[in-house]
């Protein structure tokens, strides 16, 4: 009989075959060896399906199904009740695990007994896997819970490591909540249990247009809310919802200018003067008459180190 491995990651995978080698790829190179990979394939159209059969041909790790579309939530809770492992790690299909994330977050929850999920810091990537800067979140349980309870992603969704046994206690993820599961999730794990945040990155969050959260966020907003409002009416507290300015980029050429100047400082800032320079360049495509593009356009092409942090001043 195969012995039960102590961590079951899943990867839900819906139409990415741009991405998705890359993410297996990640899972089976961890420095921490005794997991399974339970990966389905949600109904996709490309050629995810057959990238995966290929690697599941390879790696007995690998548990690969494929089903009609279900959605994501369904399919994460279907996963959890296959899975066999205490622990119960996530990755998104598009997102890259570091390669200590396992054994990082593995030996966090077996010397903290009171948390029942942990994450940690994030690297942000764009689509093609340029790096554009680290997110720092909240570490401490009161903290990261403060957050939550205003509506506020305190914990990375693929670099969540959670115990099984508290996941089946909640209940597992929200089907109604498409695209503020996670947020809802944490709420709900922190009325039984302690939410904990690792200080160094576990995954590298990639940020592109595809994403439900880029194409959905107005949606995602109003549902944060809703999942808010819950959680204050099961803890019997007035909440204040703060996270109602949208975090990715919309379809309007302003919102667009905006954040690709945000992501063009932060690459500058983070020394990847070549990607700031990309920034430049979208931003001045969306907003060509207004001077903030064209500013980090040529900061990027003519200063560096020193200057970074005066020049977005």
């Amino acid at each position: 009989m195969t012995p039960m491995p102590r961590v079951s990651v899943l990867m839900p995978v819906y139409n990415a075959q741009r991405y998705v080698a890359e993410a297996v790829e990640s899972i089976l190179q961890q420095s921490f060896g005794d997991f399974e990979l339970l990966i389905t394939d949600d109904g996709s159209c490309d050629r995810s399906l057959k990238i995966l059969q290929s690697y599941a041909c390879k790696d007995s790790r690998i548990r690969l199904r494929s089903q009609i579309n279900r959605g994501l939530t369904r399919t994460l809770n279907a996963m959890i009740q296959d899975a066999r492992g205490e622990y119960i790690a996530i990755l998104e299909h598009d997102d890259v695990a570091l390669p200590n994330r396992l054994a990082d977050e593995l030996a966090f929850l077996d010397q903290h007994p009171e948390v029942v999920c942990v994450s940690g810091a994030q690297d942000l990537i764009d689509e093609a896997g340029r790096f554009l800067t680290c997110l720092q979140l909240p570490q401490t349980n009161a903290e990261i819970q403060q957050a939550a309870l205003a509506g506020h992603g305190s914990m990375c969704h693929p670099g969540v490591m959670m115990r099984r046994s508290a996941l089946l206690q909640v209940g597992g993820y929200n089907e109604t909540m498409g695209l503020a599961h996670d947020l809802d999730l944490w709420l709900r794990l922190g009325e039984i249990g302690e939410l904990a945040n690792l200080p160094q990155p576990v995954v590298r969050y990639r940020l592109h247009s595809a994403s439900l959260s880029e194409k959905y966020c107005g949606k995602q907003r109003q549902e944060a809310y809703l999942a808010c409002e819950q959680a204050w009416k099961r803890r019997g507290i007035e909440g204040h919802f703060e996270a109602k300015e949208p975090w990715r980029p919309g379809k309007d050429r302003r919102s667009r200018h905006k954040f690709m100047l945000q992501y063009g400082w932060w690459a500058f800032t983070n020394g990847q003067k070549r990607t700031a320079l990309i920034y430049g360049f979208r931003a001045i495509y969306a907003l060509p008459f207004t001077p903030e593009g064209w500013k980090l356009l040529i900061t990027a092409a003519f200063k560096s180190g020193a200057d970074c942090f005066q020049a977005k001043l």
